[in-house]
C-alpha cells in the first residue's frame, strides 16, 4: 500500500491577532482539511484595520529573507495563495517568490484584494493596481469581486446588475491574461448573494445563498480557504465554491444568532470539524 505524501499550500498574507481574518482563517481551515498549511506574512498587525485602533508592523523588509530560507530547504507547494498585498515592492517580491516555487505542479490562486462596491480600499494606489496585473498571469484560479475584476481589466464598474453574459465577457477577459479558472464573488441580488463561476471550456455556473446580515471582515479568506484545499485535493472548481458558500452561510448564521459584532468576522470554529 502507498500513501500519498500529504499536501501543502503556502499562504502569502498578514497576520492578525484578532477579527479572524487572513492567516488566522486560513491556517486553521486548511489544516482542518488535512493539508499544511505554510505562512509568509507581508504584515503582524494585533488587530485588523477595522478596529478603532491595532498595532501594526509591515514585514516587507524580511519577507525576501524568509523566502531565501524556505529556497535553502528547497521547499515545494502544492499550492500558493496570495491575499492583502500592502505595497507595490510587496507584489513585486510575491512575483519573485511565484517565479521561484511555482511548478507544473503547483496550484496558484491569487485574491486580488483591492477594493469592493466600485472603490478601492484607501491603502491601494493606481500604481499598485497596475502592478497586481503582473500577478494575474501566475494565477491558475483568481476570484476577484467585480471591483478587482473591473479595475484589473480597466474597465468601468457597472451601475447594474450584470447578466451571465457579461460576467462570462469579464471573465474571458481575465483568463487571455493568464488563469483558467475565475470565481468572480460577492454578487449581491435580491437578497441573494452569488459567485459566479467560469472555467475555460466548461459550462458556467453561477452559485448562491441567501445573504444573512452585514458583511464580516475574513469572509473571503474562509472561502478562498475551502476553495484552494478543495482544487489542490483534485476537487473540481464548482464543487469547492458550493462547498465554500454553504460552509461560510451555515458559519454566518450561527455568528448572527449569537450575536458577534461585525469587526470580529465568522465563528467558523464552530463548523472547522465538518469540513473534508
Amino acid at each position: 500500500m502507498s500513501l500519498n505524501k500529504q499536501k501543502r499550500i503556502a499562504v502569502i498574507n498578514d497576520v492578525t491577532g484578532f477579527g479572524r481574518c487572513s492567516v488566522a482563517v486560513a491556517l486553521p481551515i486548511i489544516s482542518a482539511m488535512k493539508i499544511q498549511c505554510c505562512p509568509l506574512p507581508t504584515a503582524i498587525l494585533s488587530a485588523h484595520t477595522g478596529f478603532s485602533s491595532f498595532f501594526f508592523d509591515d514585514y516587507t523588509p524580511h519577507m525576501r529573507d524568509y523566502i531565501n530560507n524556505w529556497k535553502e530547504l528547497n521547499l515545494e507547494f502544492d499550492g500558493i495563495c496570495t491575499g492583502f498585498l500592502g505595497s507595490k515592492e510587496q507584489i513585486d517580491i510575491v512575483v519573485e517568490f511565484l517565479e521561484n516555487f511555482k511548478t507544473e505542479n503547483t496550484t496558484v490562486m491569487v485574491d486580488p484584494v483591492m477594493g469592493d462596491y466600485g472603490q478601492l480600499y484607501s491603502t491601494y494606489t493606481q500604481e499598485m493596481c497596475d502592478e497586481m496585473k503582473k500577478l494575474i498571469k501566475y494565477a491558475d484560479v483568481m476570484t476577484p469581486n467585480l471591483t478587482e475584476a473591473c479595475r484589473l481589466l480597466d474597465i468601468p464598474y457597472p451601475d447594474r446588475i450584470l447578466n451571465p453574459e457579461e460576467l462570462e465577457e469579464i471573465a474571458k477577459e481575465l483568463c487571455k491574461k493568464g488563469p483558467n479558472k475565475i470565481v468572480i464573488t460577492g454578487l449581491q441580488h435580491n437578497g441573494n448573494i452569488g459567485n459566479f463561476v467560469y472555467e475555460t471550456g466548461k459550462p458556467n455556473s453561477i452559485i448562491g445563498v441567501k445573504k444573512i446580515g452585514e458583511d464580516r471582515s475574513g469572509t473571503g479568506d474562509v472561502f478562498t480557504s475551502i476553495v484552494a484545499s478543495n482544487i489542490v485535493k483534485g476537487v473540481d472548481l464548482v464543487t469547492a465554491v458550493k462547498k465554500a458558500a454553504n460552509f461560510i452561510s451555515k458559519a454566518i448564521d450561527y455568528t448572527s444568532k449569537i450575536g458577534t459584532p461585525v469587526h470580529e468576522g465568522i465563528c467558523f470554529e464552530e463548523y472547522l470539524t465538518e469540513l473534508k
